[in-house]
């Protein structure tokens, strides 16, 4: 077997030179063979489908390398392919040429192709890994994708986790949900243990669609647990874990297009030095937006609902003011106005004209003036991801403006249900269809929806669900001035950058939306989302330590959340009864927030200005030794000093425990939230029940 060797610093890569499959891979540093069963390489993988036979792939590993170009330091390689077989339509004029650049750390694969041929290009596997083996110390193996804010872990080994189903594949596999699949909205996916893994990432900020996936093959040993098989053959079939970034370009005939570079790059250590390769690379290219100044002040939101598709017309809206006179008296900075539209919250989209039933236009705008006069700021909930199907704005003028699908028809977004029993039993939801961001002319529509909001004179808008369109991905109406297959996510950052010019003489404007995704921090101010778990893992808090990020405290003494804040330093969204109460609706949660806020402004210069770190720099244990979590490591802005916060979820027990830094340097006192009394940590740190400490 004829092979070509690259390596770096970092990874060790062994080729076929025949078909151009990578046969091995190798972390160098620490010796972890992913890859060394030279019968499991692999190289790409296309769909072309043909009339009446859509499921044609190619198989890389099948075709014979054209061309080969070496580098003289083994720093490259490009194999080329003037042509392709696949399984059922013989011979395309396909042209792949593969380049494989390796600099000091890392691997980038970079893949063009032109399409001669009379068929598309619908999916490019590349990089298409053949095996991913477990680090031979670690007792479990995981995917880490972003998702909501937060991460979702998939179980590679010993246990597999299927996320698609048994009855539409062959084999147990991995794709994320639409919203959160791959790239842009999860640019990057990490294969990892305890100890190391495998940072995976786009290379270039291109909203193109790239998914990350994962195969095990043939199957499970034990099916009742979704147990891998523990030896490598079994019934007489090779067991493997396969890779890939699944390029999604749709290629028509007569085109040719350069592919969304990935690079690859071992790591050790937790999933957070994995997503410090990501931060490195998204910092060299993004700056985030400038947050107006009074957002970056330690501070508390209500968020507040006054009318559904099922017509509860809460709150009218000369009545506001009570709401508004609720947030000064508690120090509560900002309010989220939720259903003041015209149908209430998801009824009538895009509409942002105020709901007659609830006022006119000019009550709506001297209740938000008279809110501000008090120092509330009113942050208007807005949405322009959907069309309500139902209304015949949408079936008779919005409906051209569409997602469309490959067959010509709208995707539909199932949509939420809101009070009564028919709605909750789903039998008469609004159905919310995704509109066509790279329409100009739908961006026409949002803008003068968005000078609604801005008539009325509020201080922002919280944009809902600005992180995901429904299930759809590509639109493949060209009516719309773009390609056929273009990605919907392409224009999410421009709609509030087009915004952003029409407020330019309101610098305290904010843009806020619903857990945005990383790159939606070019554009937007503030995240809200939703974080109610023990095992909520602050993944977009540690991609982005100090921009604004925001969490919903539904509890009537809900501590442990006002915990999570603290420790994750996430602004408290108030929000009784499912943001449908009042703030006196729940003194004791409200008590404890604004003793939890004082605390982190009076020490803000580490637990607001300072680094967020989450578990790095220290390490927390019982006092007979166990590691101990949650807890949170943050780097005091002035003095570079590190302090630290630790959250006993616990309903029912105490707990103490002892705090080491890396670094050897020393924590002398600690408090808790709700007692001012400073304490030496000599005899260890004590805290009680749904409690929380600062040390520093």
């Amino acid at each position: 077997m004829n092979t070509i060797v690259l390596k770096n610093d970092n990874l060790y890569l062994e080729f076929e030179a025949s078909n151009g499959a990578l046969i091995g891979l190798t972390a160098v540093n620490t010796g972890w063979k992913m890859l060394d069963r030279s019968q499991l390489g692999l190289s790409f993988r296309l769909l072309i489908p043909l009339p009446g036979r859509r499921n044609n792939p190619v198989y890389g590993e099948k075709q014979k390398v054209s061309d080969i170009h070496v580098s003289p330091d083994n720093s490259s390689a490009v194999f080329v392919w003037n042509g392709v077989a696949s399984e059922y339509g013989g011979r395309h004029d396909i042209k792949l040429t593969m380049e494989v650049k390796l600099n000091a750390e890392q691997v980038i694969y970079a893949v063009h192709i032109d399409n001669n041929s009379e068929y598309t290009v619908e999916n490019v596997y590349c990089p298409y890994l053949g095996d991913i083996q477990h680090p031979p110390a670690d007792k479990q193996f995981e995917a880490f994708i972003y998702n909501y804010g937060s991460a979702q872990q998939w179980a590679l080994w010993p246990i597999y986790q299927n996320t698609r189903g048994y009855y539409g594949v062959d084999y147990p596999m991995q794709f994320g949900p639409p919203s959160a699949c791959g790239a842009p909205t999860a640019p990057f996916c990490l294969l990892h243990g305890a100890t190391q893994g495998l940072y995976v990432g786009v290379y270039e900020p291109s909203a193109e669609l790239v998914a990350w996936h994962t195969e095990l093959r043939p199957g499970y040993g034990s099916s009742i647990d979704s147990r891998v098989p523990e030896e490598f053959n079994i019934s007489g079939k090779d067991v493997a874990t396969r890779f890939a970034a699944v390029h999604v370009p749709y290629i028509q005939p007569g085109e040719s297009r350069d592919l969304t570079p990935i690079m690859l790059q071992t790591f050790e250590g937790g999933w957070q030095k994995g997503v410090d390769i990501y931060k490195q690379w998204r910092n060299s290219w993004m700056k985030t937006s400038e947050v107006p100044t009074w957002a970056m002040e330690p501070h508390a939101w209500q968020q507040i609902h006054i009318n559904s598709s099922e017509d509860e017309l809460r709150i009218p809206f000369r009545d506001l003011v009570k709401i508004g006179e609720d947030c000064a008296r508690n120090k509560v900075k900002a309010i989220q106005l939720v259903g003041w539209n015209d149908g209430g919250q998801d009824q009538g989209n895009p509409s942002h004209d105020p709901d007659p039933r609830l006022g006119t236009f000019e009550e709506l705008r001297e209740a938000i003036a008279k809110i501000q006069s008090m120092g509330v700021k009113v942050v208007l909930f807005s949405k322009f991801t959907w069309a309500d199907r139902a209304t015949e704005r949408f079936r008779k003028d919005l409906i051209k403006l569409a997602v469309k699908d490959p067959y010509g028809d709208y995707y539909m977004h199932q949509g939420y249900q809101y009070q009564t029993a028919t709605q909750l039993l789903d039998i008469n939801t609004k159905r919310l269809i995704p509109m066509c961001f790279l329409s100009e002319e739908y961006l026409r529509v949002c803008e003068e929806e968005f000078k609604k909001v801005l008539e009325l004179g509020a201080d922002g808008i919280l944009f809902d669900e600005c992180l995901h369109h429904g299930p759809a991905l590509l639109c493949f109406d060209t009516s719309h001035g773009h390609r056929y297959g273009a990605p919907v996510y392409a224009n999410d950052r421009k709609l509030i950058q087009n915004f952003a010019r029409m407020v330019q003489d309101k610098p305290d404007f904010l843009f806020a939306g619903e857990a945005c995704y990383d790159w939606e921090f070019e554009a937007y101010h503030l995240s809200y989302h939703r974080s109610e778990s023990k095992y909520h893992i602050p993944l977009m808090r540690y991609m982005l330590p100090n921009m604004p990020i925001m969490t919903a405290v539904t509890g009537f003494n809900d501590r442990n959340m006002i915990n999570q804040c603290l420790m994750y330093r996430y602004i408290i969204s108030y929000e009784p009864y499912n943001f449908k109460g009042r703030l006196g609706d729940f003194p004791e949660t409200v008590a404890y927030g604004r003793q939890m806020d004082a605390l982190r402004t009076e020490l803000r210069d580490y637990f607001w200005d300072g680094e967020f770190r989450h578990e790095c720099g220290a390490a927390v244990f019982t006092m007979d030794g166990q590691p101990y979590r949650p807890y949170a490591v943050f780097i005091n802005a002035k003095s570079g000093r590190a302090g630290v916060v630790i959250a006993n979820y616990d309903e029912y027990d105490g707990v103490t425990v002892k705090v080491e830094l890396d670094n050897a340097d020393s924590l002398e006192r600690y408090r808790l939230v709700d007692d001012d009394q400073w304490k030496s940590v000599e005899e260890g740190i004590s805290i009680p029940p749904c409690s929380a400490v600062v040390i520093i």
